[in-house]
């Protein structure tokens, strides 16, 4: 090993980051380079001539079966309008930001016819997606507790450091070789969380850090201040295979492109003007959800089944990213999806949660008003309370057979039950059922599970009930599709 060298974040952590972050697909920028596309501006927090270039590779008018590029004007629009974002405190102006970056704008187009702050602040890395700054990395050297790199994210976000770059920032990590935590911009330490990855992802995690850079991104990376560090790191290099660290799991698990999109555009929600982002519990148990849903029977109905949760692990919020997540699913055509719940309290709570989310649904208060939205196709998101569709169903004998009706149901281990829940299967004898509960089953309604298609998944559950919900869902045979439909 070369000795001598200074054993801070820069070596242990903040360099390791940035080579696993280019075998992920991140193109390295030294500051003297990120700085000159910035106009030598440090107040500017755009690369604003990559996201011109991003914006006329990416954005087609498809008109008439051609394809036409959009207007230098427009271009400039959009930079303008993404740049010139009116600063309302930090979270208002990143909800406004998000909506433009998930939500897209419109400009028209004819075819064939400023916050100065007292202090400046360098964080440690900063990914740029399209010329934008996403993410943004605090790194620590292992001898510092990782809450230091999470308490100095959050002194950046304020008024008098730089907002600006945060205003644009969708995740943020402090990490370093041995713990690692993310969140959104606003949240408060204490709720910063651990990401534990639940899919076999080893070979892919360690490739990623163990892939040899090409010589000329090495002369990038091990410029400036780094250059010192290249006899350190090539000697590391040349000893062989490393173990992979909690920074290396975090990294790739969060900030490898097609997460992070992901994570940005499906299980990003702003509840009540709070930012937050999905625990890796709701991400991969909207994941086995999807999967699950897309499997059917003989008869062409789609398989349901129960998610377990305790109290307090994000119910509602599992329920809204998961609403969102059928809507955008392209193997899925124009869902209609239906919260169910027994209990008025819930289901003013439940519609509350979703319109604090931008997801407003209509409340069905009557079994006839129940009857006119579903009937008529007047909301592709309903909120009703399980004993309407008895009473809908006195109105009216409807029944729509579309596969694509998803059923979210609230406590299901109450509301699949008796004569309510039978007339719910009669009103939609096709819809894809799932059950949402956490409260520990007697002997007798361990049908719930059969009931529904079977357990999709468990999370933040202590672990002899998991144990025992596992040797549960061996005994069921969760690949059919039960007759009970």
């Amino acid at each position: 090993m070369t000795r001598g060298f200074r054993f801070n974040e820069k070596y242990l952590s903040q360099i390791p980051a940035l080579q696993q972050l280019i075998n992920l697909g991140f193109e390295y920028l030294p500051p003297d380079q990120a700085l000159a596309a910035r106009q030598g501006k440090a107040g500017n927090v755009l690369l604003e001539e990559v996201l011109r270039e991003q914006l006329r590779e990416i954005n087609r008018i498809h008109h008439k079966g051609r394809d036409y590029l959009f207007s230098e004007e427009n271009i400039q629009s959009a930079v303008q309008k993404l740049k010139n974002v009116k600063y309302d405190g930090l979270l208002k102006t990143n909800e406004a930001i998000h909506e433009l970056l998930t939500l897209g704008m419109a400009l028209e187009q004819t075819v064939e016819g400023d916050t100065r702050s007292t202090e400046t602040a360098r964080p440690d890395i900063v990914l740029f997606v399209n010329g934008i700054p996403f993410a943004v990395i605090e790194c620590k050297s292992p001898k510092v507790e990782v809450e230091q790199a999470i308490s100095q994210s959050i002194r950046n976000q304020r008024d008098e450091y730089v907002p600006k770059l945060f205003i644009y920032t969708q995740i943020v990590l402090g990490v370093n070789t041995n713990a690692a935590r993310y969140a959104t911009v606003g949240t408060p330490a204490k709720f910063w969380s651990l990401w534990k990855e639940r899919q076999d992802k080893e070979a892919a995690m360690a490739q990623s850090i163990h892939r040899t850079l090409p010589d000329e991104t090495k002369d990038a990376l091990f410029s400036g201040e780094f250059a010192t560090a290249r006899r350190f790191f090539d000697t590391l290099e040349a000893e062989g295979v490393r173990e992979i660290t909690e920074q290396d799991r975090a990294i790739y698990s969060l900030c490898r492109p097609e997460r992070l999109l992901e994570l940005v555009y499906k299980f990003t929600v702003f509840d009540g003007g709070i930012k937050k982002i999905a625990r890796y519990q709701q991400y991969f148990a909207i994941q086995r959800i999807l999967t699950h849903v897309k499997q059917r029977d003989t008869e062409g109905r789609r398989r349901g089944g129960i998610v377990w949760h305790t109290q307090g692990s994000g119910k509602s919020l599992t329920m809204v990213m998961l609403a969102r997540a059928l809507a955008q699913e392209p193997d899925i055509h124009n869902p209609r999806i239906v919260l169910v719940t027994d209990r008025k309290d819930l289901d003013k709570q439940l519609k509350e949660t979703f319109a604090a989310c931008d997801m407003a649904p209509q409340r069905a208060r009557t079994g006839r008003d129940l009857l006119e939205l579903v009937s008529d196709k007047k909301a592709d998101l309903v909120t009703t309370l399980v004993h309407k569709f008895d009473k809908a169903l006195n109105v009216k004998k409807y029944r729509d057979e579309s596969p694509d009706i998803f059923m979210l149901i609230d406590e299901s281990h109450r509301t699949q039950f008796g004569n309510f829940a039978a007339r719910m299967r009669q009103m939609f004898p096709n819809a894809c059922y799932l059950g949402f509960t956490g409260t520990p089953l007697m002997k007798k309604e361990k049908n719930n599970f059969a009931k529904f298609g079977g357990l999709i998944d468990k999370y933040a559950i202590d672990q002899a009930v998991a144990d025992s919900l596992v040797q549960y869902e061996m005994s069921l045979n969760v690949g059919r599709i039960s007759s009970m439909r």
